[in-house]
Parts: structure tokens; C-alpha cells; sequence
């Protein structure tokens, strides 16, 4: 099989997604500019693929196999590369407007309904990646092969993983969320009182078969990590333990949430501990920290209206938004201590501090705006996947 045929069954499978999504819950006003920021967003993305695969194909990072491509290039950049950024053009905006279009049609109950589409929902699709990504790279990185434990850890890690750690969040916090705006969409589901049980049944059939088969791939270490794993998802939003009312607890519990699949992994691949590894897992590990607390700025009058203690409802807006920046600079200098190429992931630090900087002087009244800012963040956790990658390789081809 050609490049050119494995691309465009990835072409054609976005663009009958791409379809499926536009065509849920919108206007037809509303899909026509989807196509738009579709076609917008594929020209940008083409841009950027033609301009670092020219850096990258020319610094003989990777290559292909000509006998594979049918010869056209642009730049350095074999066309068959662009088939990425258009899967990406065709798929993402649209499930950005099916995930946005429920929340503009909440009111319609029949709508949703749907334990299954509720799920979906619920586990937040556009944050799959951050933890996945995490224990692919780590597991990947370390046994140099792709085997059935990293395919199915990956898959866990993608969509279980996630159901579980938001969709307990989303039972357990339906009384507050009813009060917040930002539930009901991309940031959190508004899931019916009805549908609470059969999702938590959902979230017990999906994980523990996976639990159980990756604990059966490894030894101890395996064992205790899945472990931890699995109880700071339930510790952080289940009843009587409820970590995310705990001032700081809350923001160390969740940062575990994105640092734990990244342990599993090692733990899988049997990794050796050093002093690089130990200050990398810090630096990601106060990336966590810094995003849950900024994150939790701008629900400060919700939790406070639900009596919901947190980081930012106890320091207050001004003061946790200069945490999160504090935190996020430690990550970045944490990096510059990392063996070659790790001090060049210390730079993915800035996009987040650039970010947060407007609301240094914010307050309590006005919280709910960096609302603003934490879409972005949302986003940037791309922009930073991408340079992370071009490191991860740079150390793969260092080490290799």
C-alpha cells in the first residue's frame, strides 16, 4: 500500500465524520461557516506542514520511501503529507460545531437523550489526546516497538480513561453545574439526573477490562500505578472523598490525572529511573498544576454560589492566576535541567504564560473572563503537542 492510499483512507474517513458532525444540531447557516473555517483552517495547516516538513525532511530528521510517493513535492513535503492537515480541516470544525451546537440546543431534551451521546460528550473529545498522547510517547520512547500492550494502552487511555475521570466529575457535579455557563459544551456535559446511573455503569465497563488486561501486561510497579491512576480519577470527584473541595489537593489530584498515563507507560515499559526522567515528570507535572488552577479562576463564582471550596475560591482570582504562571515558569526552567533535547520543550512554556499574563491583576468580579483565556488554553495544548513531538523525535534519532 502506498502513502498515497493510506492517506486518503484517512481523508475520507474525516470527511464522512466531518459531514456526520456538521449535520448535528446545526444551521444551515452555521454549517456553511463551519466549511469556511474548515477551508481557513486546512490553508493554515498546509502552510505550517510545507514549512517545518521542509526543516525536518531537510535536517534529516525522517524519510520516506520514494517508491511510495508519487514524486509531487512541495518545498521538501511530499503532497501525501498534506493529506494530514486536510483530515484534520475536515474533521475537527465540525465536531467543534456538533460539540458547541449541543450546547446552543440543551433545551431540546429529546436531543439528548442518548446515554451513548451523552457519553461522548462527556468525555470531552478534544482533550482525548492529552492523555493518551502521554503514555504512547512515554511507553513508545522507551521499548522503541509498537505491540498490542501499546495499542490498547493507548486506547484506554483515550476514551475509558477520559469517560471515567469526567463523566464521575459530571454525576457528582450536576447540582453545581446546573449554575455554570460553560457546562453544556465542549467544557462539560449537563448529563440528566436520569442518565447518572447508567453512565457510571458505562464508566465501570469500559475501564475495568482494560484495568485488568494491562495489569496482567506488567508486574508490580504496573500494578501500583494503575492503581493510583484509577483512585485519584474516582478520589477527585466521588462522594465523601471529593479531593477537588480540598484547596491545593485539588490542583495536585488533578494534575495526576495527565501525569499518571505517562507513569503507566514507563511502569509498562519497564523504564529506568534517572534524574532527566524524575525532573521531567516534575516540569509535567506543574504543567498540571498551573492548568487546573488557572482553570478553576474562572468558575470562582459558581463554586462559591455552591458552597464548592478550591484553589481559586480559597486564594482568590488575582492570586491563583500568579500561582499558575509561577508554576508554569518552574515547568519551563525544570526543563533547561533535562538532558538535550528537553531544554528546547522548555519554550512551550511561554505560549501558556503569554496566556494568563492580561489577568495578573484580575478579580474576583470579573473571574468568569479568563473564560477567554482558558479556550485558548484548550487549544495551545495542540500547538505545544506539535513542538513537544519535533523533540521526541530529536531524542529518538539522538538516541537511536
Amino acid at each position: 500500500m502506498t502513502y498515497l492510499w493510506l492517506a486518503l483512507g484517512f481523508v475520507v474517513a474525516s470527511a464522512a465524520a466531518g459531514v456526520m458532525f456538521a449535520r448535528v444540531g446545526s444551521s444551515r447557516q452555521s454549517t456553511r461557516t463551519n466549511w469556511a473555517i474548515a477551508a481557513l483552517t486546512f490553508l493554515v495547516l498546509a502552510i505550517l506542514t510545507a514549512v517545518f516538513d521542509t526543516l525536518m525532511i531537510g535536517m534529516e530528521l525522517f524519510h520516506y520511501d520514494p517508491t511510495q510517493l508519487i514524486g509531487v513535492r512541495i518545498g521538501l513535503a511530499p503532497i501525501e503529507d498534506f493529506s494530514y492537515p486536510l483530515a484534520c480541516a475536515l474533521l475537527l470544525p465540525p465536531l467543534w460545531l456538533a460539540l458547541t451546537g449541543r450546547r446552543r440546543q440543551k433545551q431540546n431534551a429529546r436531543r439528548h437523550s442518548g446515554l451513548v451521546s451523552q457519553a461522548l460528550l462527556v468525555s470531552r473529545p478534544v482533550s482525548w489526546i492529552n492523555t493518551a498522547y502521554p503514555f504512547a510517547a512515554a511507553m513508545l520512547l522507551t521499548t522503541r516497538e509498537i505491540d498490542w500492550v501499546l495499542i490498547v494502552g493507548t486506547i484506554y487511555f483515550l476514551v475509558p480513561y477520559n469517560l471515567a475521570m469526567y463523566g464521575i466529575n459530571d454525576v457528582f457535579d450536576y447540582a453545581s453545574d446546573l449554575h455554570n455557563p460553560r457546562k453544556g459544551g465542549m467544557e462539560g456535559a449537563l448529563l440528566a439526573p436520569q442518565l447518572h446511573r447508567p453512565l457510571l455503569w458505562l464508566v465501570a465497563v469500559t475501564n475495568v477490562p482494560f484495568l485488568i488486561v494491562l495489569a496482567g501486561a506488567g508486574g508490580l510497579a504496573v500494578w501500583i500505578s494503575l492503581a493510583f491512576s484509577t483512585f485519584m480519577v474516582v478520589a477527585y470527584s466521588a462522594p465523601v472523598l471529593r479531593f477537588k473541595e480540598r484547596p491545593v489537593l485539588d490542583s495536585i489530584t488533578s494534575s495526576t490525572h495527565f501525569v499518571n498515563p505517562a507513569i503507566v507507560g514507563f511502569a509498562l515499559a519497564g523504564v529506568h529511573i534517572t534524574p532527566g526522567l524524575m525532573l521531567l515528570l516534575a516540569a509535567f507535572f506543574l504543567w498540571g498544576m498551573a492548568a487546573h488552577a488557572f482553570g478553576a479562576v474562572q468558575d470562582i463564582g459558581p463554586d462559591r454560589d455552591a458552597g464548592i471550596a478550591s484553589i481559586a475560591t480559597v486564594f482568590g482570582a488575582r492570586r491563583t492566576v500568579r500561582l499558575s504562571m509561577a508554576a508554569w515558569t518552574l515547568a519551563g526552567l525544570a526543563m533547561l535541567a533535562t538532558p538535550w533535547p528537553g531544554p528546547l520543550v522548555s519554550l512551550v512554556a511561554l505560549p501558556y504564560l503569554l496566556n494568563a499574563a492580561p489577568w495578573w491583576n484580575v478579580t474576583d468580579s470579573n473571574a468568569a473572563d479568563t473564560n477567554r483565556s482558558w479556550r485558548r488554553f484548550i487549544w495551545l495544548n495542540y500547538g505545544s503537542g506539535f513542538l513537544v513531538t519535533l523533540a521526541l523525535i530529536l531524542f529518538w534519532r539522538q538516541t537511536s
